[in-house]
């Protein structure tokens, strides 16, 4: 049995269907639905949900064999083409007698091994820990550390010398070909899991309310890997789903273990429900099996970043702490260097593109070349932002007779597809981000940073909760978790709750992510408005 931790949320019911399952038909599944025809309605049910369950775990073994195999590859190729190229096929350690390696074909050999077994002894394949998240990635580089670490110490004591050029460059190309060997197969295990395949089925125990928020939670992230199959209710509640969804319900608090066996799940979450207690949820992880089923805990916070998560088992209680966010002047310092020195480095670089993008704004339309517009930053202070002007000159004016068209955006940002007021080289500049390249002088000015929350317009402001305020407690950003996740798509429930989610979880890898996806948003632009 093996208990995790998984997310809750506020969110509203939605409708949540079940991903098609891609394992095919078969004699059992065929034998199931024999049975539906010659029983009633409850029972097609339970016989429809288990006919889908054909070898739960098996993917998890296929894809560590898929590592397994792919990461001796890359490591043979480093390693080798590393001795090939510095030192030559056939060279030899010198001094070397006894049962020391004295070949350095054998020794790269031994390390090619060891360095295989240290990644599995660090768990660098398990299931929990691909596919999202940057766990996956620290474990390769930490065992990666400690391997060649030991072997740098073994080597001064054992006084093997083993040219140090080799393993200097043999470590840093060998980790990176790992990232981008595990970067692969993430994306390919992300298209299979928004298929359904290669994920944990997944069965809900809760409140119907609390199982709503949490399949939601769990649709909003398929490539976490969680697949919900059914759900369990409180005793009493009768229904062939769960109000609002097509998640079945196949079963109540007190027969879980029998929905897991019928429905074919190897993952129980518990929500939250009043009959539920302590002991039953004893019951419930004592019936797992070890190493095959799993138990997960959903508390009812969203949006916290791993770091700030600590568990501590207190008198038994599995005490969840989650750290309050901070912002130290260390912190700010960071933050603020990167900035400016990234910020003057690109503009000094993009400099001949500035000024070619500036001659077309002036030659193709009447105008200034920039536009300057009120925006709100840090602490709620207004700033003046730049942008090359991309719509024509009396676009502020235009704007209330063009309310009742949007089509895009939400109820407090305005964004249209067709917006009649913009230029055609404007529209060119738009699809491509390239209208905010001065922004790029805000940022050396200091109101704002590369990545951030989206610079509100202060009636945008005016029409804010007051615990949307919070995004004033740093720099807007040229770029940000909102702009990389479907910008002018979203909702401004998920706008709002991706720009909390980077002020209380800032960090420096975090920002360094984000201004990758936005590279690659900039060039691939794909269906969104700007």
């Amino acid at each position: 049995m093996t208990t995790e931790l998984t997310r809750d949320s506020d969110a509203r019911s939605a409708s949540l269907p079940e991903a098609a399952d891609d394992n095919g038909s078969n004699p059992a599944q065929g034998a199931a639905m024999a049975a539906v025809h010659t029983a009633g309605p409850s029972t097609a049910k339970t016989a429809s949900i288990r006919s889908t369950a054909v070898g739960p775990n098996d993917w998890r073994a296929r894809y560590a064999r898929g590592l397994r195999i792919t990461d001796a590859v890359v490591l043979t190729v480093v390693v080798f083409t590393t001795q090939l190229l510095w030192l030559g096929l056939h060279a030899r350690i010198p001094g070397q007698t006894g049962l020391l390696p004295s070949s350095y074909t054998i020794f790269s050999a031994i390390v090619i091994a060891l360095w295989l077994l240290v990644l599995a002894l660090n768990d660098t394949r398990n299931d929990r820990v691909i596919g999202v998240g940057s766990t996956e990635y620290k474990r390769i580089f930490d065992s990666s550390f400690m391997l060649f670490g030991a072997i740098g110490i073994i080597a001064f004591l054992l006084q093997i010398n083993v040219a140090r050029g080799y393993l200097l460059l043999s470590f840093p190309v060998g980790i990176l070909a790992l990232f981008v060997e595990r970067w692969v197969w993430r994306r390919w295990l992300g298209r299979q899991r928004a298929r359904g395949a290669y994920s944990a089925r997944v069965v809900i125990v809760g409140s119907e309310r609390s199982v709503v928020h949490v399949a939601r939670e769990l649709k909003r992230q398929p490539g976490a890997g969680y697949r919900v199959v059914g759900a369990c209710l409180p005793a009493g509640r009768s229904s062939e789903t769960v109000r609002g969804t097509d998640i079945p319900v196949i079963g109540n608090v007190n027969t879980v273990e029998r929905a897991m066996q019928i429905s074919g799940a190897d993952t129980v979450v518990i929500a939250s429900t009043d009959e539920l207690g302590a002991a039953r949820v004893k019951e419930i992880s004592w019936s797992l099996e070890a190493g095959q089923k799993h138990l997960v805990l959903a508390p009812s916070i969203t949006d916290i970043a791993g770091p700030r998560i600590h568990t501590r088992p207190v008198a038994g209680l599995p005490l969840i702490h989650v750290e309050t966010p901070r912002f130290s002047a260390g912190q700010r310092f960071v933050k603020r260097m990167m900035d400016l020195g990234a910020s003057i480095a690109l503009v000094t670089l993009l400099s001949p593109l500035l000024l070619v993008l500036a001659l077309f704004v002036k030659l193709t339309s009447k105008g200034p070349v920039l536009f300057r517009q009120v925006r709100v930053g840090l602490h709620g202070r207004e700033f003046r932002m730049l942008k090359f002007r991309s719509m024509v000159q009396d676009a502020e004016a235009r704007l209330a007779a063009l309310q009742q068209e949007q089509d895009h955006g939400n109820e407090v940002m305005f964004k249209m597809r067709d917006d009649p007021r913009v230029t055609p080289v404007g529209r060119i500049m738009r699809r491509f981000s390239l209208d905010e390249l001065p922004q790029l002088f805000n940022v050396i000015g200091g109101s704002m940073s590369l990545v951030g929350p989206r610079p509100p317009l202060p009636r945008e402001v005016e029409k804010y909760a007051d615990h949307v305020h919070r995004r004033f407690l740093v720099k807007p950003g040229i770029t940000g978790l909102w702009q990389v996740s479907g910008r002018s798509t979203l909702s401004w429930d998920d706008t709002v709750r991706l720009d909390l989610s980077y002020v209380e979880n800032w960090s420096l890898l975090g920002d360094l992510v984000i201004l990758l996806k936005t590279f690659r948003a900039a060039l691939l632009p794909g269906d969104t408005v700007a």
